[in-house]
C-alpha cells in the first residue's frame, strides 16, 4: 500500500487540531512544546496540501473556515481512533478518559439525563461530559458531538438509533384554569378552550396534539393564542400559571399531578407516547467512552 501521511504531515494534522480546539497558535505551541511559528508552518502546510485555507487570522485571534471546520472534525475523530486503536492493543483502555459531547433536548435533559450524570460521572471520573441542552437538530459531523438524544429515528442511514423509552402523553391544566374555564369533557370541546401551543425549532411547525381514538392514536388539530419555541418547559410553566390547557410528557408532571397543582384531563383519551432515541454515528471500533454512556444510558431505561 502507497503510504498517503508521512510523520511530518501526521505532525501536522495534530498541531492543526490542537490549534483549531485551543483558537490560538500559540496556546498550540506552549502545549506541543514548539514555537507558534512551527504550528502557523504546519496549518500552511496543510493548506497547501488541501488547497483549502483552514483558519481566518486577524492579529488577536484564529477561527476555523467552513473547509477548515469539516477537516478538524473528520481529523479529531480519526486522531481518536488511532489512540483507541494503541489503547486497545497495550490494555490500556481498561477506563475510559477523554471528552464526550452530547446533544439533548430540554425535557429529557432535565427530567431524565442531566440527574443520571453525576452517577455516570463517579463511575468513569476521567470522562469529561459537554452536554448542549437544545431542542434544535444537530450536525454530528460539523459540529463534533457523539451523541444526540432525540424525539424520532433519523432519516439518515450513517447513525445508529436507539430507543431509550415512549413517553406517555398527558392532558394537564391548573385547578385555576379549571375554574375559570371548565373541564373539557370530550375531545369536541377543545376547540372551547386555550391550548398552549409548541412549535417545533426544525420546522417551525406546531407538535400536534395526540389522542386515543377508538383504540388508534389520532392527530386532534387545536388552537390556543399562546404559543412557544425553542424551549417546551415554558408550556408547562404558562399551564402551571393558569394559562390554559397543554398536552406534555407525563414524567414532566408527575409531581405536579401528586401535588394538585395540575389536573389531568380526559383521561379516557390517553396512552399515548412520543418515543426518545439515542443516536451516534456508525463506527467500526466506538471509542470506550462513548460506548461506556451508551451502555450505562441504555441500563438506566
Amino acid at each position: 500500500m502507497k503510504r498517503q501521511f508521512d510523520d511530518v504531515l501526521l505532525g501536522s494534522i495534530e498541531l492543526f487540531c490542537l490549534a483549531a480546539e485551543l483558537s490560538s497558535f500559540t496556546a498550540a505551541a506552549t502545549a506541543a512544546g514548539v514555537t507558534p511559528a512551527a504550528v502557523s508552518r504546519s496549518v500552511s502546510r496543510l493548506e497547501e496540501r488541501l488547497g483549502v485555507r483552514l483558519f481566518v487570522r486577524t492579529t488577536r485571534q484564529i477561527r476555523l473556515t467552513d473547509g477548515g471546520r469539516v477537516y478538524f472534525e473528520q481529523c479529531r475523530q480519526a486522531l481518536s481512533q488511532l489512540t483507541e486503536a494503541e489503547r486497545q492493543v497495550t490494555g490500556q483502555q481498561a477506563r475510559p478518559s477523554g471528552p464526550l459531547r452530547i446533544s439533548t433536548p430540554t425535557p429529557y435533559a432535565h427530567y431524565r439525563l442531566l440527574p443520571r450524570l453525576g452517577e455516570f460521572r463517579r463511575q468513569y471520573p476521567d470522562v469529561t461530559i459537554d452536554i448542549h441542552v437544545s431542542n434544535r437538530n444537530i450536525d454530528f459531523a460539523d459540529e463534533g458531538y457523539d451523541l444526540a438524544i432525540r424525539g424520532r429515528a433519523p432519516a439518515d442511514s450513517s447513525l445508529i438509533a436507539r430507543k431509550l423509552e415512549d413517553a406517555e402523553l398527558v392532558l394537564v391544566a391548573s385547578p385555576a384554569y379549571l375554574k375559570r374555564a371548565g373541564k373539557p369533557k370530550s375531545l369536541a370541546d377543545l376547540h372551547k378552550h386555550e391550548c398552549i401551543q409548541f412549535d417545533l425549532p426544525s420546522t417551525g411547525k406546531r407538535i400536534p396534539w395526540i389522542f386515543m381514538q377508538d383504540g388508534v392514536a389520532t392527530d386532534v388539530p387545536t388552537e390556543g393564542g399562546l404559543s412557544c419555541a425553542e424551549d417546551v418547559l415554558g408550556i408547562v410553566t404558562l399551564a402551571r400559571g393558569g394559562a390554559g390547557l397543554v398536552q406534555t410528557y407525563r414524567f414532566i408532571v408527575e409531581q405536579d399531578l401528586a401535588s394538585g397543582a395540575l389536573v389531568e384531563l380526559l383521561p379516557q383519551h390517553g396512552g399515548t407516547s412520543r418515543p426518545f432515541f439515542l443516536l451516534y454515528p456508525h463506527a467500526r471500533h466506538l471509542s470506550q467512552r462513548v460506548r461506556a454512556f451508551v451502555d450505562f444510558i441504555m441500563a438506566a431505561r
